[in-house]
């Protein structure tokens, strides 16, 4: 069976404690909480500066029995210290998390690489795998690029995360996904879009970061891609919809993600 993670995107307007509750709700076992930004200035709970929220965010993990699949979002800069996340690091082992979600915004790949795997070193002290996300208007744009990046990190702590969207907006191709090492692989994002691609890299952040679709209502080949990915992986569920959500209640959203993606993988099971 595979297991389901209600992604921090899905309903960021949620706290942490909040977006626990609501996963056990709707039948989730699993959340992502975004404690750092990412953009400057973006919403994020840091729980690494906040006591009260923290102690309140693992009694909902305890009475709930939901437990914390991955941390966001570590966005690589220029000026990025790899030894200014120790308190990240440290919440994240509290929490019980397993994986960092990282991407790369500086622009010289050689600096990222060495950041990457020093970053790679530090999380692995606190049990935590660090997950490169390609995404089209990133310095890693691409699978091949990440799977660059995670081959030259050579750490049992890193690993590439495939996006459904950017895997689809990278136009990487699903005969590399089956080359990579399962050890690279620990979870993956499932989501849905429109057929055709965005012509824009505006456009294209816009979508990623507000508006997708929930899995099976749009035209990714995400048959494709579940058959691609490895069985075991938890499945993050990352559907942002600023406009449905004028309407729909997070619970709402959150309910109709999980189902839609459910009966994806059940469908690509059974044709299996």
């Amino acid at each position: 069976m595979a297991s389901f993670s209600l992604a921090a995107l899905t309903v960021l307007e949620l706290s942490p404690p909040e977006m626990i509750e609501l996963a056990a709700r709707c039948g989730y076992g699993k959340v992502g909480l975004r404690l750092l930004p990412a953009t400057p200035g973006g919403v994020a709970y840091r729980l690494m500066d906040d006591a009260a929220l923290l102690r309140e965010t693992l009694h909902r993990l305890q009475s709930t029995g939901v437990t914390v699949a991955d941390l966001e979002v570590v966005a690589f800069r220029p000026e990025t210290d790899v030894a200014s996340f120790t308190a990240f690091f440290e919440t994240g082992a509290r929490l019980g998390a397993k994986h960092i979600l990282v991407a790369a915004y500086d622009p010289d790949l050689a600096r990222f690489s060495d950041r990457y795997r020093e970053f790679c070193e530090a999380a692995a002290g606190y049990g935590l795998t660090s997950d490169l996300e390609f995404m089209p208007w990133t310095s890693v744009p691409d699978l091949k690029s990440a799977m660059r990046i995670v081959a030259g990190a050579d750490h049992p702590a890193a690993g590439i995360l495939v996006d459904a969207l950017h895997f689809d907006r990278s136009k990487s191709a699903l005969a590399d996904l089956r080359t990579i090492p399962a050890e690279q692989l620990h979870y993956w994002q499932l989501c849905d879009g429109p057929a055709e691609r965005p012509a824009t890299t505006e456009e294209l952040i816009h979508a990623a970061r507000e508006e997708r679709m929930f899995p099976g209502e749009g035209g990714i080949d995400l048959v494709g891609l579940t058959r691609a990915m490895p069985d075991g992986l938890a499945i993050s569920i990352e559907v942002p919809t600023v406009q449905l959500a004028k309407s729909a209640s997070a619970e709402a959203r959150a309910r109709r993600a999980l189902e839609a993606g459910k009966a994806l993988v059940a469908r690509v099971r059974a044709a299996s």
